[in-house]
């Protein structure tokens, strides 16, 4: 949940499909020419801090933007924002929304509007110690994603198989993924 001030601006819902094509084919060509030049121009370092707050609020700082992720109270939490898994369910379901767009457009697919819902299935055993054989995190995660537009739902079914291949938080899901932790003395 990203914590915003009056000043903020939120992106209109009506941003029209021209406007969309644009920016998408403007990103595509900034970011081809620069690939081109140089091959190491398409590594990535992101960087994401966090400090506890509250009971057990974590304040997120993402560039130049600040949310919040909390628990329920059943968490021990304030209910001051969504939970990680929430957040991780929500970056998911943002990943494919962009990943939807870009390869629509790439592919000149129309897709007039996109939701996407996401449920996951999570065994609090795990996080509890009472049984150390489940999995900690979601055993199961399903997304519904839906699309409106004039394509048959063959064309559509082609765009869902090059984004599931292209789109990087799913792949997070999906494959494990090398994770180093240190744990340091401040």
């Amino acid at each position: 949940m990203t914590l915003i001030d009056s000043t903020t601006a939120f992106i209109s819902s009506e941003s029209s499909a021209t406007q969309r094509a644009e920016r998408l084919t403007a990103a595509g060509a900034s970011w081809g020419s620069r690939i081109a030049a140089d091959p190491a121009n398409a590594q990535l370092t992101y960087r994401v801090r966090g400090r506890g707050e509250g009971s057990v609020t974590s304040a997120i700082t993402a560039g130049k933007h600040s949310f919040l992720v909390d628990e329920p109270a059943a968490l021990a939490g304030d209910d001051l924002a969504a939970s990680p898994v929430e957040v991780a369910l929500g970056a998911l379901i943002s990943c494919q929304i962009v990943v939807f767009r870009l390869y629509a457009h790439s592919l000149g697919i129309q897709v007039d509007d996109i939701s996407v819902a996401a449920e996951g299935d999570l065994d609090a055993r795990k996080l509890f110690g009472i049984d150390e054989s489940v999995r900690a995190g979601f055993s199961d995660i399903r997304l519904t994603v839906t699309l409106t537009g004039p394509e048959s739902d063959e064309r559509y079914q082609q765009l869902r198989g090059v984004v599931d291949k292209h789109c990087p938080v799913l792949d997070l899901f999906a494959n494990p993924t090398p994770v180093t932790i240190a744990v340091v003395k401040g």
